[in-house]
């Protein structure tokens, strides 16, 4: 965790998670909300929207040329399938899909019969995916991803040699915070790079002052960092390897709680 300065220690009423509200009722941050009675909203910094067929066609990719898909998310099952249906594509039943956790294999489902297909599941990083993928090096593999992607998995498959194809699919870009000018929170809770920059899209003269800042990862802090702000809350910590972990012991110490 970044070094607190003490006159930044002031307690906390509010936060912003720049993220969907959750839909589960166990939430972590509804508990945190409800233990240390505190206003919790949520909202979305950025927004995925689909590559148009037309702009995907440009990329000149044949779909059906792979004998492997790399899903990272729900967003680009969703987009990819889209394209498929649009280009009037079926899935041969050999086709293997490779995909960076349960949530995300499971989702599949919702366009393939799964206990017929050939699926491989990481544990939940892309670490664990390229664990994986190292025992199936003679796929031919598609990726489909976001224009704004980490570069984990396309180095791993360059720098060994896989035959692989990334296919641009979605755009991420900022959300429309315009109502949220006036608003302010004691803490704004970033999950990517990706966020901090909304938050300067949308608010070019944003001034931190007393808003405390929460990030989460390596690549989420320095954008944090080279955007200028000051970091308070960093997670994952050892001791504390969730965001709302993390925010809470910062709570506890900020609101005097033992």
């Amino acid at each position: 965790m970044s070094e607190i300065a003490t006159d930044r220690m002031r307690k906390v009423k509010s936060i912003l998670v720049t993220q969907e509200a959750p839909l589960d009722a166990n939430s972590p941050y509804l508990k945190l909300a409800e233990k240390y009675n505190l206003k919790i909203d949520f909202r979305p910094f950025i927004q995925v929207e689909p590559v148009p067929v037309k702009e995907f066609r440009k990329q000149k990719i044949d779909i059906l040329n792979h004998t492997a898909i790399i899903f990272t998310s729900r967003n680009a099952v969703d987009h990819f399938f889209h394209i498929c249906q649009e280009l009037k594509i079926e899935m041969p039943a050999d086709m293997k899909y490779f995909c960076i956790s349960e949530q995300t294999s499971n989702y599949l489902q919702k366009y393939i019969v799964i206990r017929k297909r050939k699926i491989f599941t990481g544990l939940k990083t892309a670490q664990d995916l390229l664990e994986i993928l190292k025992k199936h090096k003679n796929e031919k593999y598609l990726f489909p991803c976001s224009d704004i992607r980490k570069n984990d998995i396309p180095d791993f498959l360059k720098e060994g040699g896989y035959h692989y194809t990334e296919g641009i699919i979605y755009h991420t870009v900022a959300s429309d915070l315009s109502d949220l000018k006036q608003v302010f929170y004691d803490i704004l809770a970033f999950f990517s790079p990706s966020g901090i920059n909304s938050l300067f899209v949308n608010f070019p003269d944003f001034k931190q002052n007393n808003t405390r800042i929460a990030v989460f990862g390596p690549t989420t802090a320095k954008a944090a960092h080279d955007a200028g702000l000051i970091l308070d809350i960093e997670a994952p910590l050892p001791n504390a390897p969730s965001m709302t972990g993390a925010l809470e012991l910062y709570i506890k110490k900020a609101n005097g709680i033992k």
